[in-house]
């Protein structure tokens, strides 16, 4: 049994449990020193972490228990490439999360740290399960904590509203990924992973399978036309829940659908449903930038931006996944999909933290009526530019070589699907620049310019490790690319065995 692995389970949940319990008010240090207990702990995994292994032995930290014997479903976890990049960006974002909080003035404040940390719990969980049932629990819990997030402490009176069409929309989508899970069982007479991979169906029922396990995923990206609850979810929650979204919590989906879903069903991805879903990933990357660029919410900006950057993430995936079925084998649709997903959840968390920065200078999140800060806070100007331009994909930043490799592997699929892809960086750079032109150079009102602070401490320290992380990953990616590199390999040829 691997105890580091154990350890990463369990501290976020004790955590929690000691915060729910706790009276005081020093919740938020207590919340943030376990964040970075769990922080120190991912960063001691992945220095013991092989990320050149064979690809026959490509868990580590497993962890594997008797459970459920009676349907043959272990407690079995394990760490391999996909999964170490997404523990790094869950434990890596969860203290900043928790420390952009410090200056808010919220109520219930204990609770309200207690459920990040329930979430980091489930956020683990899902990122290393190995048996189905498992996955599907995780990926349940997960929902409670930032569904209670986004409610309580929403920003509008109609919080409720919105966040509970958040809440049925994810929730019948993991009823219909149980259903899947639970039909594959029956071929497979496990929840094992392997056990899934190898279950002996056919065309139709792969298709029924895929169609079913897919929505669950398509909804939490969220992919066209299942997007519906996110432009508001991400508007009305409090600015740490929709970090916890837009920056980890949709990335189970891309990692789902490459540990679950192509493995399991690739003769239905061979197929016509694996051209829809890249027709509807091509559609929705269009139809997210041009919403975006027609934007003057801030928050909505970015919630459509972020719309726009997974359906990218989606047509790589599976531009690779065809392409393997038809015997051209390649990884590259998964690795600029992992990239991407890791640089994304960097620059949308600090994105939104930009976009709350601006909230609380201008009491405003319509950006006609900003204007003029760089003037008044330069450390604020410089940051928040670097991170737009880790957004749009300028070289030698984390945006970049992502989006790069996903061109590519649709490019080598499709040229008319790479051509329509590569327009919506041209939108991406026009509505973020637009954004950050008129928060930061055109004419504001002196008044409330006057009254104008730059960074505080926290925001400074914050924003400046986040930045900080746009510029590492993309002058050195070539440590993440390696890390996912045997997973993917041995999740492709899982399709093709």
């Amino acid at each position: 049994m691997s105890y580091h692995l154990l350890a990463l389970l369990l501290i976020p949940l004790i955590g929690s449990g000691l915060l729910f319990a706790f009276k005081g008010k020093a919740g938020k240090y207590i919340a943030f020193g376990t964040a970075l207990i769990q922080m120190l702990l991912t960063f001691i995994v992945l220095y013991s972490f092989d990320s050149k292994p064979t690809v026959d032995s490509v868990l580590q930290h497993e962890i594997n228990e008797a459970w459920f014997l009676s349907i043959k479903s272990k407690l079995h976890f394990g760490i391999d490439g996909m999964g170490m990049l997404m523990l790094m960006l869950t434990n890596i974002l969860t203290p900043l999360i928790i420390l952009s909080s410090f200056n808010e003035k919220n109520s219930y404040r204990n609770s309200f740290y207690a459920l990040i940390l329930l979430m980091q719990f489930g956020l683990v969980g899902v990122f290393t399960a190995l048996d189905g049932l498992l996955f599907y629990i995780f990926w349940e819990v997960t929902l409670i904590p930032i569904w209670l997030i986004a409610g309580l402490w929403g920003q509008e009176n109609k919080r409720f509203e919105f966040t509970t069409k958040f809440f049925v929309y994810t929730f019948v989508g993991s009823l219909f990924m149980l259903a899947g899970f639970i039909y594959v069982y029956n071929y497979s007479a496990s929840f094992a992973l392997t056990d899934m991979y190898n279950a002996d169906l056919n065309l139709t029922q792969q298709t029924v399978v895929f169609w079913f396990i897919f929505f669950a995923f398509a909804v939490k990206l969220p992919v066209f036309p299942f997007h519906t609850w996110q432009p508001d979810t991400y508007t009305f929650s409090p600015t740490q829940g929709t970090m916890l979204l837009a920056g980890i919590m949709l990335k189970m989906a891309v990692y789902g659908i490459l540990r679950y879903l192509l493995p399991v069903t690739p003769d239905a991805i061979a197929g016509i449903s694996g051209a829809i879903v890249i027709m509807l990933a091509i559609i929705g990357v269009l139809h997210g930038a041009l919403i975006a660029l027609i934007q003057n919410d801030s928050k909505r900006i970015l919630a459509y931006s972020s719309f726009s950057h997974v359906g990218l993430m989606l047509a790589g995936i599976f531009a690779s996944a065809m392409l393997v079925t038809k015997g051209t084998f390649t990884t590259e649709g998964g690795t600029g999909a992992l990239v991407q997903a890791f640089a994304h959840g960097i620059n949308v968390v600090a994105l939104f933290y930009c976009a709350d920065i601006l909230y609380k200078r201008f009491k405003t999140r319509d950006i006609r009526q900003m204007g003029g800060l760089a003037r008044v806070a330069p450390k604020f100007a410089v940051l928040f530019l670097i991170v737009v331009l880790g957004s749009v994909g300028l070289p030698l930043t984390n945006g970049f070589i992502g989006e790069f490799i996903l061109l590519k592997s649709i490019f080598d699929f499709s040229v008319m699907a790479a051509i329509i892809s590569g327009i919506t960086i041209i939108l991406a750079a026009a509505y973020l620049f637009r954004f950050y032109g008129k928060a930061m150079f055109t004419t504001g009102d002196e008044a409330v310019l006057a009254s104008v602070k730059d960074l505080s401490d926290v925001e400074f320290a914050v924003l400046t490790s986040l930045a900080g992380m746009v510029i590492l990953f993309g002058v050195y990616p070539q440590p993440i690319i390696e890390m996912v590199s045997s997973s993917l390999k041995f999740i492709y040829q899982s399709m093709v065995n």
